[in-house]
This record gives structure tokens, sequence and C-alpha cells, in this order.
């Protein structure tokens, strides 16, 4: 059975006239890693600091364990919470930066100094303990504030976009060190980012949300290959979105062709949005493709180049090792598995 520790329930929130979320209704796991991945101002962070108490719903229940805590404050939650500006103590050094929870605690000397050696040794920052977290890299600083919402143990850690800051090659090695330190303790990360990448990277489940609600959970493959919608496939990697009708189980048109696909349960002749990422479309000779165009651009992206390609007035995408030179003709091949059609869902 999987081991449930926090729900939110019905959970919506209002300033004023405007409504940030909209009945918000999501589980987190123990141990997991849970990404809420969104534009700006979709209500990620309401919903993260809803669960640090830092903010209370106008509707809805927070369960911790099953036990409702909308009225506990955040330091009588058994959550920490790591926040984009790190907000370090400047005026004093990393091991009184990581103590400073413990001791409030009133815990003795040497319990501390384990604890704070344990921390340091997890974040991958050893002998760090005496220097200013002033003359500390952003990723350092990065890592010391995790080490100090760590060493007090919390069940469950919150992090509010806490790379933001980074530049993009430390970033990138973040990540990784993220999930390998969640792995290592256990505590179940409940992460906030706008960045796909970053969510496909570390996650074990992915929230995507706009404008207050969720509109897709699952796993990154589940969220990259079988998207709900066209936001989620535009919000997720890079897509083609084209407009198309499903003319019977397993047969749709677009562009002008008739595709076997694998999709079922649409009606006879119902419009649909059809997903195709661009890596998924096969270049071959213009004579021996499903459909054909025009190379309208090529750009070298290091290890595929990204062509644009016009075809039956729409500019398609396609990612591919192998270079068509600017206005060459080619065809185009997709393979049923590599097509996902979608319910077409009104803009809100």
């Amino acid at each position: 059975m999987q081991d449930e520790i926090i729900r939110l329930s019905n959970i919506s929130k209002n300033y004023g006239a405007n409504e940030t979320l909209k009945n918000i209704n999501l589980y987190i796991l123990r141990n997991e890693f849970l990404t809420l991945l969104g534009p700006s101002g979709c209500g990620k962070t309401t919903t993260l600091r809803i669960i640090g108490g830092f903010e209370q719903p106008t509707k809805g229940e927070i369960l911790f364990e099953g036990v409702n805590i909308n009225t506990l404050p955040p330091f009588k939650r058994r959550v920490n919470t790591v926040f984009q500006k790190y907000a370090l103590f400047t005026h004093m050094d990393v091991y009184e930066n990581i103590a400073f929870g413990l001791k409030i605690k009133k815990l003795d000397k040497k319990t501390i100094e384990n604890k704070v050696t344990e921390m340091l040794e997890l974040v991958n920052l050893p002998g760090y303990e005496k220097r200013s977290v002033d003359s500390l890299s952003g990723g350092e600083q990065q890592r010391i504030a995790i080490a100090r919402a760590l060493v007090n143990e919390p069940e469950v850690l919150l992090l509010d976009e806490p790379l933001g800051a980074l530049d993009l090659k430390l970033r990138k090695g973040m990540q990784i060190e993220l999930k390998n330190i969640q792995q290592r303790t256990g505590i179940t990360f409940v992460y906030v980012t706008h960045d796909q990448e970053e969510a496909l990277t570390m996650s074990d489940t992915i929230a995507v949300m706009k404008n207050g609600t969720i509109q897709q959970i699952g796993t990154p493959a589940d969220i990259y290959n079988e998207p709900k919608n066209a936001f989620v496939a535009d919000f997720i990697g890079e897509s083609n979105i084209i407009s198309g009708t499903m003319i019977e189980d397993c047969l749709v048109e677009f562009s002008g062709h008739r595709f076997e696909c694998v999709d079922k349960g649409f009606g006879n002749s119902e419009k649909v949005d059809v997903v195709i990422r661009p890596e998924d479309v096969k270049l071959v000779d213009a004579q021996e493709g499903m459909i054909e165009g025009i190379v309208k651009s090529v750009v070298f992206k290091g290890v595929h180049y990204e062509m644009i390609i016009l075809c039956n007035n729409l500019l398609w995408k396609v990612h591919s090792t192998v270079m068509e030179p600017v206005n060459s003709r080619v065809g185009m091949r997709i393979l049923p598995n590599d097509i996902h059609t979608m319910k077409k869902v009104l803009d809100e």
C-alpha cells in the first residue's frame, strides 16, 4: 500500500477577488520527490506556502498523515523550507548557520557537532565549518541552506525554486546532487520550478499547474509521452501541436494526410489536437514521405539540428542528426506510436 504523508483536499486560495488556487486535490507519498511545475503565476509557490503554513487556504483541508494541520503554525509542522534566496545568516559562519536550529532545540554541544559534520558530508562540503557564507559561491550557499534545513530532520523538505539564481552548468550539476541527497536521506521533497528540464531530471512525480489548477499528475515519462492536453504538451518539452480529425479508432487525419495511430475512444470525425515531438519526425526523400515540405531554417543545437519545415501552410519543428539544406524539399514519416491525440480543450 502506498504510504501517503500529505494530502491537499479541495484547496482554494483567494486574495480578494483573485482566486489563486482553484480546488486543488493532491497527495504526496513518503520518500517521494514531487515537483510542482508551471509558469509564473500558476499557483505553485502558493501551494508550497500552504503546505509549509506560511499561507492559509480559503477553503479545503491540509492533511499530514491523515491529521488536519490547517491551523498549525509553520514551526510546529514537521516540514522545513529552502527558499530561492537561501536566507543564510551572513553574520554567522557555515557551522553556526547549520547549527542554528539545533541550538534553538537546546541539544548538547557534541550532538550538534556530530550533526553538522554529518550534514556537511551529505552536501559534499566537509571542512567548510569556519568559512564565511559571503565567501561561498552560489552553489555552495545553496548546499548550506539545504544542510541547515535537513539537520533538523524534517519529514518533508519544501524547496521554492532553489536553483533559480545559479548559472546553467552549476544548475544542471545541482539537479543531480539534489536527487542524490533526497534518495540518501529518504526525506520527502516537494519542489517548485518553472523549468521543465529540472522537473524531468529530478522528479518521481510531476504536477503540472496552470491558472491555479492542476492540469496533469504523473511520472516524468507519462507527462512527456502522454500529455493530457495541449498546454501540458507545449509546456513539457517542445512539440508540434496540430489540429486534426479522429476519423475512427486508430486513424487520425491532419496536415492533409490520414495516419495510423494507437489512440481509441474518440467519436468518429471528432476534432482533436495532435501532438508530435520534433525528435519523432523521420526525414526521408520527398517522394517517400507521408507528407512533404520545404526546409525554411536550420539551427545547429550541438547534438542535433533543429529544422523548421513548411508543410501544407503549417510550420513544423524537426530535430535530426542529419542536416537538410534550407529550401530543400523533404519527406516526413511519423510512426503510429509517435502520434498523440488529445481532446480539444477551450482556453480558460
